[in-house]
């Protein structure tokens, strides 16, 4: 593989803020790969054979299986079950301290250093593979992010996607089905509009912090920590969000770069994607529309319950009661 640096546009949040969408539209980008959640490729992808965005199950998948030849000589050479064993001692939200305080934990600096060694061939051989300079990982995780500031041999970027607390609340009550498990019908998890509430906090404030950190350790390149994204603002202005989102990839806007964009709409290709939403099966052409379902099926009380916990974020990312949905 190559010496020169890939290039990881990571997205981070809390789930059901349209990052499967995010991901597709800027997997579609010249010199972009979209890769998935990348976090679960060793149990959603290797040990359980769930299916990739092609359509096929990931350990049968073409791309994915050169991914792995690339990387480590094929996945035969390398253990799923264990590296999963290893990913859970060293990426939880509960060890960020010690990734950023290595000497908080150092009983577990061996695992943490195998571990990184691992991500980064994998990721550079992705990007490898795609023949792609920006490797695109949906993870959302907040200590998947920490994580990857130490793994040699990537440029992170991060781009923090926020969406509307009660549109993601009213989003965790539905039911949906897992389309990618095979043999059994399985569904995504669903939480109460306080439960979501308060890990709509809990992840924003600890992307905020990364933000934070990152911008004054001088290890990441301008412009400095993280890069924050409203989802709502995006489909309103796609070109606009995709010309943010490439200048902080350090990567070229060009009229060519936007030829899948249309009025309202997206035109997309094939994608090898590991987990995420049902849409990202999705192939041809896709109406960019903000689901503004929950302005009205979310009940009032449990709207009143949403704002009363995440008001003081919901400002800060500039949403606000005279207009909840810019």
């Amino acid at each position: 593989m190559t010496s020169e640096p890939q290039k990881v546009l990571y997205i981070g949040g809390f789930g059901r803020s349209g990052s499967t969408l995010v991901e597709r539209i800027l997997g579609q980008l010249p010199g972009f790969c979209s890769a998935g959640e990348i976090v679960f490729i060793w149990q959603r992808g290797l040990i359980e054979g769930q299916l990739c965005g092609c359509g096929v199950p990931v350990p049968e998948c073409e791309f994915w299986t050169r991914v792995g030849k690339t990387a480590f000589g094929g996945w035969d050479q390398i253990d799923p079950q264990e590296m999963l064993t290893l990913q859970h001692r060293v990426d939880r939200n509960r060890y960020i301290p010690s990734m950023v305080a290595p000497r908080l934990r150092p009983a577990v600096r061996a695992d943490l250093d195998r571990y990184a060694d691992v991500a980064s061939r994998l990721y550079r051989a992705i990007g490898e593979v795609a023949g792609a300079r920006v490797v695109i990982d949906a993870s959302k995780h907040a200590s998947t992010a920490f994580l990857l500031r130490r793994v040699p041999g990537i440029d992170l970027r991060v781009v923090h996607l926020v969406r509307d607390s009660r549109g993601v609340a009213y989003s965790w009550t539905k039911e949906v089905k897992k389309p990618e498990v095979t043999g059994d019908d399985a569904f995504m998890p669903v939480y109460s509009p306080t439960s979501s509430g308060c890990q709509w906090v809990a992840y924003n404030l600890l992307f905020d912090a990364l933000g934070v950190i990152t911008a004054f350790s001088g290890d990441t390149p301008e412009p400095p920590g993280t890069m924050v994204l409203r989802y709502e603002a995006l489909l309103e202005n796609p070109r606009e969000g995709l010309e943010r989102i490439l200048t902080h990839a350090g990567e070229p806007v060009t009229p060519e770069s936007f030829a899948f964009l249309g009025d309202g709409r997206v035109d997309l290709g094939v994608d090898h994607t590991v987990a995420g939403n049902p849409m990202r099966f999705h192939q041809g052409r896709l109406d960019l529309r903000l689901d503004r379902a929950w302005t009205t099926k979310l009940p009032r009380r449990d709207r009143r319950v949403v704002t009363a916990i995440t008001w003081p974020l919901q400002l800060r990312y500039g949403y606000t009661k005279r207009n909840p949905n810019a």
